[in-house]
């Protein structure tokens, strides 16, 4: 067997532990680069070591650091209570609020996954309130936190664009941002519509009351601090083109340094797991660059597709993939290096759109209650509310999306 064969099934093994078993891929996938790479391959170990991504750990533990503690010191729940607020107990207008409060906070930063575990408490208290769907409510903010994933300030799109730069496609930052937005705007709208959100309107305004989840909270030198730190590393990112990972690092240590959060406790919260995780992938995927096992992967791909069908069938692969394995983790890190061959391979296709698909067919599946996304809205629910059935629904729609998903992504890329 060719080393890129056996390279190509190291990376296999490591995506099913993923999708089969609760160990952290990433510890895996170092191990599995190790042996493949200097016992089977010959290769240094420094060639190895030479894999792990530093700028992509650095920016990932500097934005995730620097929202732990905006989070932490309540900055970002008052924001969203005052979101909430604004809508004045309007049945059905309060899911269409808690989506652009979702798109916002995941866009300037959180992310998808830290969006909802901050909305989803907020969303179900207030839904139950105003006799809201729970389904509608998780899919409003999921989808919201989802939308958001691929922006360059959030954990998601700090990895994607990673990946992209190694692959030549730098300065398509906001194309792929745009591209996820669209579609799960997309998607939701046709939900809001299918499950009741316009028969909300009907039912008018109703008073809801200042729950724990929705107390407005005045906002303290502290919380202004933490507001006028955000607003300059977007600013600082966008306007002057400030790495973000160095410049959230340097915001989480004027506000550690002013003593405006728990920098411990922000660091304790940190997504240490999907660091390791996405760190580990990576130097596998360097691995079988350096063995040919991805160009195995792309032709792999290329035999079941065509360059009028590729984008359908890679949405369809990622979807299938990203409802049992971790999306950003897992699943990108893996397909989106394969595109350069698989272009090659089909004699034609769009890279950016090929990216695009792998990106919204694997997040339009995500809020299945066997991914992080889904989990959370269940979590939230109230004791009044059933479980059982919000499982059910959300996994009927996760799996479903992997369809719906493929299908979207053939008609726009």
């Amino acid at each position: 067997m060719s080393l890129a064969w056996i390279s190509l099934i190291a990376l296999a093994a490591a995506v099913t532990l993923s999708m089969l078993t609760k160990v952290n891929v990433g510890v895996v996938s170092l191990a599995l680069a190790w042996i493949v790479g200097v016992y089977l391959g010959g290769m240094p170990l420094n060639t190895v070591i030479g894999t792990f991504p530093i700028q992509l750990f650095l920016t990932l533990a500097g934005v995730t650091l620097l929202f732990g503690m905006a989070s932490a010191n309540g900055t970002l729940e008052r924001l969203a209570s005052r979101a909430v607020h604004i809508c004045r107990g309007n049945a059905g207008l309060i899911p269409v609020m808690f989506f652009a409060v979702a798109v916002l906070l995941s866009s300037i930063g959180p992310g998808n996954i830290s969006t909802t575990a901050i909305l989803a408490p907020m969303a179900m208290a207030v839904g139950a309130q105003a006799a809201i769907p729970p389904f509608l409510m998780a899919l409003m903010v999921g989808n919201g936190a989802q939308a958001g994933a691929l922006s360059p300030f959030a954990p998601t799109g700090v990895i994607v664009n990673g990946v992209m730069d190694r692959i030549g496609l730098q300065g398509v930052e906001f194309a792929t941002y745009s591209n996820n937005l669209m579609a799960h705007m997309a998607v939701t709208l046709v939900a809001y519509l299918i499950f009741g959100g316009v028969a909300l309107f009907r039912k008018g305004s109703k008073e809801i009351g200042e729950t724990e989840a929705v107390k407005l909270e005045p906002f303290s030198p502290v919380h202004w601090l933490t507001l006028g730190i955000l607003v300059a590393l977007v600013v600082g990112v966008i306007g002057w083109d400030l790495h973000v990972g160095m410049a959230a690092l340097t915001g989480a240590a004027v506000l550690s340094l002013a003593g405006a959060a728990d920098e411990k406790e922000a660091i304790r919260k940190m997504p240490w797991g999907v660091v390791l995780m996405v760190c580990g992938v990576t130097v596998l995927i360097g691995v079988l660059e350096k063995t040919q096992g991805m160009a195995l992967f792309s032709d792999l791909l290329a035999r079941v597709s065509s360059p009028s069908t590729v984008t359908g069938v890679v949405a369809l692969v990622t979807g299938v993939v990203s409802v049992y394995s971790s999306t950003s983790g897992v699943v990108l890190p893996a397909f989106l290096p394969t595109i350069p061959g698989l272009v090659e391979r089909l004699g034609g296709g769009d890279p950016l759109g090929i990216a695009s698909a792998m990106m919204v067919g694997g997040h339009l599946v995500d809020l299945s209650p066997l991914s992080t996304i889904g989990a959370l809205c269940i979590a939230a629910l109230p004791a009044s509310e059933d479980p059982r059935k919000l499982f059910n629904q959300l996994l009927a729609w996760g799996l479903s999306m992997t369809v719906i998903g493929a299908f979207i992504c053939w008609v726009m890329f």
